[in-house]
């Protein structure tokens, strides 16, 4: 096959570049500069793009390369003159120089088929107990540890929107935490889903071995330009009094903020900041996120049926993971292997994730 045709996403990638090129600019603007959340969204984006943009550079360097050697071999008489032996080692270059091309075309199409998920560089993580009672929210707690320990090895800023907890046991009945860093997206998208865990509980008197789930669902928080509310017409708010712990004033002072989002139905309480204008704004980038979520899903559902094979689709009701405490492994039904438990717990996703990832890749370069 000629190189020409092994390169058939490069016009695709030379605008990557470009796009890339127009990130850097725009980061050099004064105003964009004052705007540090402006700032930094653009400067995530520009970070995942910046590997592709330099493998592109190259390519193209290669293959003028390729192109100066070739109109040298055409030469009429080159081999045989006083060129010959310049013209003999363009020749021998020409096979080590195709290689590199395609090493490096495959590094950036690599970039390629996740450049869209890596420029998303804040999400909204939920985790609900599901199915078994109290164990399910000490479970839905025992995850909620092992990502903040993730998200603080990753160097990612944790945020929490929403905690309701369970006194009696110590558990978590749900959470949603905002979860901010460079590739946040890429890799905990394969978090979306059930969970469920295998073991003796610590409510259980007889030692027999319980199934219960945590459902996790992981919404990318999208820049304000990418979903349109119309906040005067189309959503409700009030503020109430919180319920729960806190004491007197917690229960007496109007701080807590609900939202309702008249079109889609949705409806937000936000209670965990001391000050309604927080909260106000906490519920408000929660809205965004679910009605981001739902146009994702949307289009998601009418894309080929290429697309609808990748993993990650964020569908609650798939299950993802089983983490057995017998035998010390965890399960993903997404891959063939198991993972140490105890790493696992620890917070070390990174192997099971770079599995998850090297997968996603391959069926997205095949779809291309």
């Amino acid at each position: 096959m000629v190189l020409r045709e092994r390169l058939a996403a490069l016009d695709k990638l030379r605008s990557l570049r470009t796009h890339e090129r127009e990130l850097v600019a725009k980061l050099a603007d004064p105003d964009v500069a004052g705007d540090h959340r402006r700032a930094r969204e653009l400067g995530l984006a520009r970070a995942a793009l910046e590997p592709l943009a330099r493998a592109v550079d190259q390519i193209d360097a290669l293959l003028g390369e390729l192109a100066g050697n070739a109109a040298l071999l055409a030469t009429p008489g080159i081999l045989i003159g006083l060129d010959r032996e310049l013209a003999l080692m363009a020749r021998d270059e020409q096979p080590q120089i195709e290689q590199r091309v395609l090493e490096l075309y495959r590094q950036a199409t690599g970039s390629l088929a996740q450049a869209d998920d890596n420029k998303v560089g804040s999400i909204m993580l939920e985790l609900r107990a599901g199915t078994g009672g109290e164990e399910a929210t000490l479970w839905t707690r025992d995850l909620l540890d092992v990502y903040t320990k993730y998200a603080a090895s990753k160097g990612w800023s944790v945020e929490t929107l929403e905690l309701a907890t369970e006194p009696g046991v110590g558990g978590v009945r749900s959470c949603v935490l905002n979860v901010r860093g460079q590739g946040v997206w890429t890799f905990m998208s394969f978090e979306a889903g059930v969970h469920g865990v295998k073991r003796v509980p610590a409510t259980e008197a007889q030692g027999r071995v319980h199934t219960s789930t945590s459902t996790v669902a992981v919404l990318p928080e999208p820049d304000e330009v990418q979903v349109k509310i119309d906040w005067a017409n189309d959503v409700e708010e009030f503020a109430t009094t919180s319920q729960g712990p806190g004491g007197q004033n917690v229960n007496k002072v109007a701080t807590a903020v609900q939202i309702k989002h008249k079109p889609s139905g949705i409806i937000i309480r936000m209670m965990e900041s001391k000050s309604q204008q927080q909260n106000r704004q906490m519920a408000r980038r929660l809205l965004a996120a679910r009605l981001y979520e739902i146009e994702r899903q949307r289009q998601h559902a009418s894309r080929a049926a290429a697309r609808t094979a990748q993993i990650g689709t964020g569908e609650r009701s798939e299950k993802v993971r089983t983490y057995r405490w017998k035998e010390g492994i965890v399960a993903d039904e997404r891959l063939p292997g198991e993972y140490a438990l105890r790493d696992v717990l620890a917070g070390n996703l990174a192997p099971l994730h770079a599995d998850l990832l090297d997968r996603q890749t391959q069926a997205r370069i095949a779809a291309m």
